[in-house]
């Protein structure tokens, strides 16, 4: 019961990156590989404002600033300096991991002792795991709910006509270009921000914990897409948060089957790779089965 929980507490945190990659991937239709760098610069930035007397709270928020900030510079490498976006993402990313390092002074940071969002009067009241589940419903609940309403704004309207037709959200008067920065900035705000919770929760940051971060943040997103089907743009967001619990629960499948845990990277690559491509499977099965009809018709 134990592993169940703790799957779904950690499924609930690790959405924020899935909700946050939505924005770039499945709206701006490119993928950032910004993410990789800024998921470990939020964890840095949380854990050594905590270090240093910072209220966990604002040490959380500054995460999700310092966030946007690269994502900015990637929307202005992009935009502005006309590098390609998967460049851009991968500069910014490499920079990331010295401005870590910077921040922490060292390659990891320890958080023992020290005030988290997961060390208070209630959440440690609670059974065993169900501290991350309380408050990553909470933090889904809420992050979910402002980028629902956010893209049902006028703004947000002009940032999905930008992912859907440039040329047509141009001739509408839309700043494609501003549009791009801000999307980038959120959505690098939100991986930060993860980071930053994630970081809290195990109790440290690491300068190489954000390796293979945007194959779990495109996981969320696919197999939420793939489990539930057709679904309209908020129903897809809360999808995020399903698919990320549905992918820890494959996580957790896999090694009570015997795999190492150091396969972890390699395995949730090639899980990822079977979800996007079942809808070729799916066309293949149903090309096959309409081929065997139409022979058992001329039969």
């Amino acid at each position: 019961m134990s592993l169940i929980v703790s799957a779904i507490g950690q499924g609930l945190l690790w959405a924020v990156l899935g909700v946050g990659l939505f924005l770039t991937f499945r709206i701006l239709d490119f993928a950032d590989m910004t993410v990789e760098g800024t998921f470990p610069l939020g964890a840095a930035t949380c854990v050594a404002a905590i270090s240093n007397g910072m209220s966990p709270i604002v040490a959380t928020l500054l995460a999700f600033i310092v966030g946007s900030l690269a994502g900015l510079i990637t929307g202005l490498l992009y935009t502005k300096g006309h590098i390609p976006i998967l460049l851009a993402g991968i500069l910014v990313m490499t920079a990331c991991y010295s401005v870590n390092l910077r921040i922490m002074g060292r390659a990891n940071v320890s958080l023992l002792g020290k005030a988290t969002l997961f060390k208070n009067a209630f959440l440690e009241n609670l059974p065993q795991y169900f501290d991350s589940v309380v408050l990553g419903i909470v933090v889904m609940v809420v992050v979910t709910s402002l980028v629902i309403y956010f893209l049902q704004t006028q703004l947000g309207q002009g940032f999905i006509a930008t992912g859907d037709n440039q040329t047509m959200a141009r001739s509408l008067g839309i700043n494609t270009d501003n549009m791009k920065i801000m999307g980038l900035m959120v959505s690098n705000g939100l991986i930060a921000f993860g980071g930053a919770l994630v970081a809290q929760n195990n109790g440290y940051a690491d300068v190489n914990m954000g390796i293979g971060i945007i194959v779990i943040a495109l996981a969320s997103i696919i197999i939420g897409e793939v489990a539930f089907g057709d679904l309209t743009l908020n129903q897809r967001l809360v999808a995020v948060t399903l698919g990320s619990i549905l992918y820890r629960f494959v996580l957790l499948i896999v090694l009570k089957l015997g795999f190492n845990a150091n396969d972890l990277n390699l395995l949730s690559a090639i899980v990822l790779a079977l979800c996007m491509m079942l809808p070729v499977f799916k066309r293949a099965f149903n090309f096959k089965h309409i081929l065997k009809r139409g022979l058992d018709t001329n039969d």
